[in-house]
């Protein structure tokens, strides 16, 4: 089974996403090295590819990406930088901030969108959470 961690990352200007090279938008994050835990996995992929420090909150959601005949196991998490501002490394196309009303209008697969749903509701990005831009 593979797994990725991503982050949810939420600044005054809206939610942190990153298009990729297949033209979709998601949260930033990526694949566990061996020994390492999600959280400690999850920090490391955002810095390499944002350049923000964070701290890994709560898990938000586990759902079950299916891509190109195989699936991969999405584990989202809180994070909140701790440092900034967000640089974009070669890994991804752009950067964007996106409000929570705006999410259904962009190429997002939406068990992204469902895991922000989840962690607003569960009131744990209510607000300006990190100076990110």
């Amino acid at each position: 089974m593979r797994v990725s961690v991503k982050g949810v990352i939420r600044s005054a200007a809206g939610f942190l996403l990153l298009r990729n090279d297949r033209a979709e938008w998601e949260l930033p994050g990526g694949r566990p090295e061996p020994g390492e835990t999600l959280p400690v996995a999850l920090a490391r992929e955002v810095e390499e590819e944002t350049g923000l420090r964070v701290t890994v909150g709560r898990h938000v959601d586990r759902w079950d990406y299916h891509i190109a005949g195989r699936i991969v196991t999405i584990e989202t998490f809180v994070c909140h930088a701790v440092a900034a501002p967000v640089r974009l490394s070669a890994e991804h196309l752009a950067v964007g901030f996106v409000a929570l009303d705006e999410l259904g209008d962009l190429p997002l697969p939406s068990g992204y969108v469902t895991s922000i749903r989840r962690a607003v509701a569960a009131g744990l990005v209510s607000g300006p959470a990190s100076p990110t831009e």
